[in-house]
């Protein structure tokens, strides 16, 4: 998730996918944000073809983070997941409570029949432990297994951090985060934007000292797979780099001017990247949109998103 939005303009299902595809739209992205030296370093792009083979994406462990539809479950939280039910949902990532306690989000869901397997909460910043723990406890409630850091990557004036001094504290917390949350029984993950792709002052990028200085059994990634190719970074790549580590993944799709697509309409090839999960070690694959129900598309359309993304990631072979 993050807080901007791209009018969607997607491109057709047919349309090859080509490295220079995949990166063009890396690049008009980089370009619109403003963010010089962001495409530093080359990054490897997808085949010219959707791949197609026997394996496919347990249904089971399809989920949707409900940041997709957050309007919509704002204005009809029983009939909006009730809904997801009957596309075949089975489990979701929450993204807070729609207003609730976590004891009345957690009994919406068993109403609906879902499980929140998975929930972005932010860390405290400056870390507080009193304060995590309440999450965590949250967490339980609601029936989580795994609890992910959601953002970071901005300064106070809202500019990309620079100073890899600001990561390794964030790495520090991260690490404090991860040993709480297991003794509470609970998998903690970061998730990234492209943020963590800018170069910094010393060359490297914060998610090289994140994915360095984090410990592997306390801290996992959640890699969106989108925000990764905005960076200008192969998802690939990434999971080469970080075997074992990149336990969840968001599935978002890309169109060729960098905005967002319902899956499939874009141009990212799902299938070759998936044919790395046991290296990667994923354990979710969590649909997402993060204009699904913005203008100009309506709160309603978001659902839409929703039943597209399960089918798609229900009838892909690779």
């Amino acid at each position: 998730m993050d807080q901007q939005t791209n009018g969607p303009e997607s491109a057709p299902a047919s349309e090859p996918v080509s490295r220079r595809g995949v990166l063009r739209a890396a690049t008009v992205s980089a370009a619109a944000l403003g963010t010089a030296g962001l495409l530093a370093g080359p990054a490897a792009a997808a085949p010219a073809a959707q791949s197609h083979g026997r394996r496919r994406v347990p249904v089971d462990r399809i989920s949707i983070q409900l940041y997709t539809l957050r309007d919509q479950l704002a204005a009809d939280l029983p009939g909006t997941l009730d809904a997801l039910r009957r596309i075949g949902y089975r489990r979701v990532e929450h993204a807070g409570f729609v207003g609730r306690t976590a004891a009345q989000f957690r009994a919406a869901l068993d109403a609906a029949g879902l499980r929140s397997t998975s929930g972005h909460t932010g860390i405290p910043q400056p870390f507080d432990a009193a304060t995590w723990e309440r999450a965590l406890a949250d967490a339980n409630v609601v029936g989580c297994k795994k609890i992910v850091h959601p953002y970071f990557g901005r300064d106070a004036e809202g500019r990309p951090i620079r100073d890899p001094a600001v990561y390794r504290a964030l790495a520090r917390d991260l690490n404090q985060a991860g040993r709480l949350a297991e003794r509470a029984g609970l998998d903690f993950g970061y998730h990234n934007h492209q943020l963590e792709f800018v170069p910094l002052t010393d060359g490297s990028t914060g998610f090289d000292i994140l994915t360095r200085q984090t410990d592997p059994r306390l801290v996992h990634f959640e890699l969106d797979l989108y925000w990764t190719w905005r960076g200008a970074h192969d998802p690939v790549d990434v999971i080469r780099a970080n075997r074992g580590r990149i336990r969840q993944v968001h599935v978002k799709d890309l169109d060729v001017e960098g905005g967002f697509a319902d899956l499939g309409d874009g141009v990212i090839d799902f299938g070759r990247i998936f044919a790395h999960e046991r290296e990667a070690g994923i354990e979710e694959y969590i649909v997402e949109r993060d204009d699904a129900g913005t203008p100009p598309r309506a709160p309603a359309d978001a659902l839409d998103t929703a039943r597209v993304g399960f089918d798609y990631l229900a009838s892909l072979r690779y």
